[in-house]
């Protein structure tokens, strides 16, 4: 099983590779939530770090309803990335109903190619979880990062699990939102999944940077079961 590690600076990178985390997405602002982090610091990463870096394309906080002149700048960041030699991004599009805007989110994996994209918690803003992930598939994303549109996975453990299970291998189901060393290990038995994603920080962490310790008991717990 594989932890991702949502990192907010080169200290949360390094500390992420040397607890055993298998892949960083790579994030700016995390006050927003996360938006696309800068070329210096998407490059350095990629030099100094071993693991896949996987960087966020996301223009600003707030919605994920993109006009046209923010897909442009979306598309220039996405060919930036793949030009520095990212394996993937994390990104993700919806409509004013909520539901995954398929057609944005497909012209994104086709920029993007041959780098995978996973689709990340606007997911969770959809009206339908198992629509959604039939959404999701038709887009060729390799994976939706989800807490089973709650406000945690642990929340949504039900619905992650029938996620999965619909899923049937077409796409990963990564479980995220409040995975932290405490109910790790009852989210591996009542969901199953093969991927989970942790900021693995602390409350009293001020500067957003991943906690050594929580990310290496996370890592352990996995690789045990």
């Amino acid at each position: 099983m594989l932890l991702e590690i949502c990192a907010f600076n080169i200290q949360s990178c390094i500390i992420a590779e040397k607890a055993g985390a298998g892949r960083i997405e790579l994030c700016a602002d995390p006050l927003q939530g996360g938006t696309t982090p800068s070329f210096g610091l998407i490059e350095y990463a990629l030099h100094h770090i071993s693991i896949p870096i996987f960087p966020m394309i996301r223009p600003r906080g707030s919605d994920f309803i993109y006009d046209d002149d923010e897909m442009a700048i979306m598309k220039k960041d996405i060919l930036v990335c793949r030009q520095l030699g990212c394996p993937g991004i994390a990104t993700g599009m919806q409509s004013a109903d909520k539901r995954i805007n398929t057609e944005q989110l497909k012209r994104i994996v086709e920029w993007a190619h041959p780098m995978q994209v996973t689709c990340h918690k606007v997911f969770d803003q959809a009206p339908d979880a198992l629509q959604a992930l039939e959404d999701v598939i038709t887009t060729g994303c390799s994976r939706i990062l989800t807490s089973g549109l709650q406000k945690t996975a642990l929340e949504g453990a039900a619905v992650l699990s029938q996620l999965i299970s619909q899923s049937a291998g077409r796409i990963i189901i990564m479980p995220g939102g409040g995975v932290r060393s405490s109910n790790i290990a009852q989210l591996i038995h009542e969901i199953g999944a093969t991927e989970y994603h942790s900021s693995a920080l602390l409350a009293t962490n001020s500067y957003h940077t991943a906690d050594e310790l929580e990310i290496k008991i996370l890592t352990t717990t996995l690789l045990n079961k």
